[in-house]
């Protein structure tokens, strides 16, 4: 082989190794920049509002409601739930968790069937009247054991939690949570959902 042909080899395999090399870049590079974009990047517009919880439940037993009927947490599961915890006294601060609660409720639209509200109470005194109708709809219970399940970061009475249909409590609200950014993330889990 003379020198020419030699080099001419060389110049072919060089290119033949930079086409190869070219070729696993673009396979491997979609690879290597989700793997980044997953782990280092995420971008704003898509993370929740609510802190996500893990391992918790909703128990599925048997309550007695504020009117003293009897209230089947069982019966709530196949829908979403927004539960509360908080005295029957029902404070400034209670009161505005029940009003975020209807309100983002609402905005669901075609949604609104499948959003139920909760609000478990830490004692047995009766609640006003007046607020039982502002906040008509919502199931309201003395429920120690389902208010022991509630995960919590501070207080109880300081969270909102939204409850799968299955029973999993998924998102908790901070206190003086935002309710547009409440309703982002109810709207999210409703356009996604297959169940509930």
């Amino acid at each position: 082989m003379s020198e020419l042909d030699a080099s001419q080899e060389a110049k072919r395999q060089r290119k033949s190794q930079r086409t190869f090399l070219l070729v696993a870049a673009v396979c491997i590079a979609p690879f290597v920049g989700s793997f980044l974009l997953y782990f280092f990047w995420q971008p704003a517009g898509r993370i929740n509002y609510g802190e996500l919880v893990e391992g918790a439940s909703l128990p599925a037993v048997s309550l007695v409601s504020a009117s003293g009927k009897p209230l089947d947490l069982g019966k709530l599961r196949g829908r979403w739930i927004f539960v509360t915890v908080d005295s029957s006294a029902c404070d400034a601060y209670c009161q505005n968790k029940l009003w975020q609660m209807r309100q983002v409720r609402l905005t669901q639209g075609k949604y609104l069937e499948r959003i139920e509200r909760l609000w478990l109470l830490t004692d047995a005194a009766p609640v006003a009247p007046a607020i039982e109708k502002e906040y008509e709809g919502m199931h309201i219970s003395q429920g120690v054991d389902a208010i022991k399940s509630l995960p919590a970061k501070t207080a109880l009475r300081d969270h909102i939690w939204l409850v799968d249909p299955l029973g999993n409590v998924v998102l908790r609200y901070p206190k003086d949570a935002d309710p547009s950014r409440m309703k982002k993330d109810l709207e999210r889990v409703l356009k996604v959902s297959r169940i509930g």
